[in-house]
């Protein structure tokens, strides 16, 4: 879509590369802890220490898998901004004001697309996670 000008383009792909990094970064310091907390699980000094230990592991998969749907949202609105399809509304096809890009560059829908996404594709009482 031709709503955004080549350095509106370049700027927000250098956000969304950055976050991807982070996000990758994040990954791997987690997976590092999930692996000292495992050490601690199979040594079962006592029962607190295995609870501690088993919490802290869901807690960090949930959190693995939070960065996980996020990178994947990062990759997606990558490969619009490449082609011509990034700036646009994938529900009512209006372009998606630079400003809600700037604060969320994976959105892919406009504000009110958003809005009755999340009214109407809740799941087990969460909101919709698209962006």
């Amino acid at each position: 879509m031709e709503n955004l000008t080549k350095q509106e383009r370049v700027q927000l792909k250098k956000i969304l590369l950055a976050r991807d990094q982070t996000l990758r970064e994040e990954i791997r310091r987690e997976i590092t802890l999930q692996n000292e907390f495992a050490e601690v699980a199979s040594e079962v000094p006592d029962s607190g220490d295995l609870a501690f230990a088993n919490l802290s592991m869901d807690i960090g998969n949930a959190a693995v898998a939070r960065d996980a749907h996020e990178l994947r949202a990062i990759s997606y609105a990558l490969k619009r901004l490449e082609g011509d399809s990034y700036g646009e509304c994938i529900s009512c096809g209006y372009e998606i004001p630079f400003k809600r890009l700037m604060a969320i560059p994976t959105a892919e829908r406009c504000a009110p697309c958003q809005r009755n996404f999340e009214s109407t594709h809740h799941q087990d009482g969460a909101r919709g996670m698209s962006m």
